[in-house]
Protein backbone atom coordinates (compact mmCIF):
# COMPACT_ATOMS: atom_id res chain seq x y z
CA UNK A 1 0.00 0.00 0.00
CA UNK A 2 1.55 3.31 -1.03
CA UNK A 3 0.05 6.93 -0.43
CA UNK A 4 1.05 9.48 -3.30
CA UNK A 5 1.90 13.70 -1.84
CA UNK A 6 0.75 16.15 -4.00
CA UNK A 7 3.73 18.12 -4.11
CA UNK A 8 2.11 21.45 -6.36
CA UNK A 9 2.44 23.56 -2.79
CA UNK A 10 6.00 22.65 -2.41
CA UNK A 11 6.78 23.12 -6.38
CA UNK A 12 5.12 26.75 -5.79
CA UNK A 13 7.07 27.60 -2.62
CA UNK A 14 10.23 26.36 -3.82
CA UNK A 15 9.73 28.67 -7.48
CA UNK A 16 8.96 31.34 -4.67
CA UNK A 17 12.29 31.12 -3.26
CA UNK A 18 11.05 29.47 0.69
CA UNK A 19 10.66 26.17 0.15
CA UNK A 20 12.03 25.08 3.75
CA UNK A 21 8.66 25.02 5.58
CA UNK A 22 6.64 22.91 2.80
CA UNK A 23 9.38 20.63 2.32
CA UNK A 24 9.96 20.08 6.31
CA UNK A 25 5.60 19.28 6.02
CA UNK A 26 6.25 16.94 3.22
CA UNK A 27 9.61 15.29 5.01
CA UNK A 28 7.46 15.22 8.48
CA UNK A 29 4.36 13.13 6.20
CA UNK A 30 6.36 11.19 4.39
CA UNK A 31 8.00 10.00 7.88
CA UNK A 32 4.79 9.06 9.39
CA UNK A 33 3.66 7.30 6.34
CA UNK A 34 6.46 4.73 6.60
CA UNK A 35 6.37 4.51 10.07
CA UNK A 36 3.26 3.12 9.41
CA UNK A 37 3.93 0.55 6.83
CA UNK A 38 2.95 2.63 3.78
CA UNK A 39 4.96 3.20 0.75
CA UNK A 40 5.24 7.02 -0.51
CA UNK A 41 5.21 8.53 -3.85
CA UNK A 42 5.34 11.39 -4.94
CA UNK A 43 4.24 14.10 -8.09
CA UNK A 44 2.80 17.62 -9.05
CA UNK A 45 5.46 19.91 -10.75
CA UNK A 46 8.72 18.19 -9.81
CA UNK A 47 11.36 19.22 -11.99
CA UNK A 48 14.69 19.68 -12.61
CA UNK A 49 14.66 22.54 -10.64
CA UNK A 50 13.29 20.86 -7.04
CA UNK A 51 13.55 17.24 -7.12
CA UNK A 52 16.77 16.86 -5.80
CA UNK A 53 15.83 19.09 -2.44
CA UNK A 54 12.72 17.19 -2.25
CA UNK A 55 14.60 13.83 -2.89
CA UNK A 56 17.02 14.62 -0.07
CA UNK A 57 14.35 15.52 2.61
CA UNK A 58 12.52 12.08 1.92
CA UNK A 59 14.77 9.15 2.52
CA UNK A 60 11.26 6.85 2.21
CA UNK A 61 10.49 8.39 -1.19
CA UNK A 62 9.88 5.23 -3.65
CA UNK A 63 8.24 6.79 -6.81
CA UNK A 64 8.08 10.44 -8.24
CA UNK A 65 5.52 11.01 -10.95
CA UNK A 66 7.21 13.57 -13.45
CA UNK A 67 5.68 13.49 -16.28
CA UNK A 68 5.05 16.92 -17.78
CA UNK A 69 8.31 18.80 -16.77
CA UNK A 70 10.38 15.30 -18.08
CA UNK A 71 8.31 15.58 -21.72
CA UNK A 72 9.49 19.47 -21.60
CA UNK A 73 13.00 18.72 -20.46
CA UNK A 74 13.45 15.38 -23.12
CA UNK A 75 12.52 17.58 -25.94
CA UNK A 76 15.20 20.73 -24.96
CA UNK A 77 17.81 18.09 -23.34
CA UNK A 78 17.34 14.60 -26.01
CA UNK A 79 16.22 11.54 -24.28
CA UNK A 80 18.98 10.22 -23.16
CA UNK A 81 20.13 13.56 -21.15
CA UNK A 82 16.79 13.96 -19.53
CA UNK A 83 17.19 10.26 -18.34
CA UNK A 84 20.09 10.76 -17.13
CA UNK A 85 19.35 14.66 -15.23
CA UNK A 86 16.35 12.72 -13.73
CA UNK A 87 18.55 10.30 -12.76
CA UNK A 88 20.99 12.16 -10.83
CA UNK A 89 18.55 14.69 -9.23
CA UNK A 90 17.13 11.15 -7.51
CA UNK A 91 20.38 10.00 -6.49
CA UNK A 92 21.39 6.87 -8.83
Amino acid sequence: DRIELYTGPYAHAHEQGDHSASLQQFAQASSFAASIGLGVNAGHDLNLKNLSVFRQALPDLQEVSIGHAFTVDAIELGLKNCIAAYQQCLGK
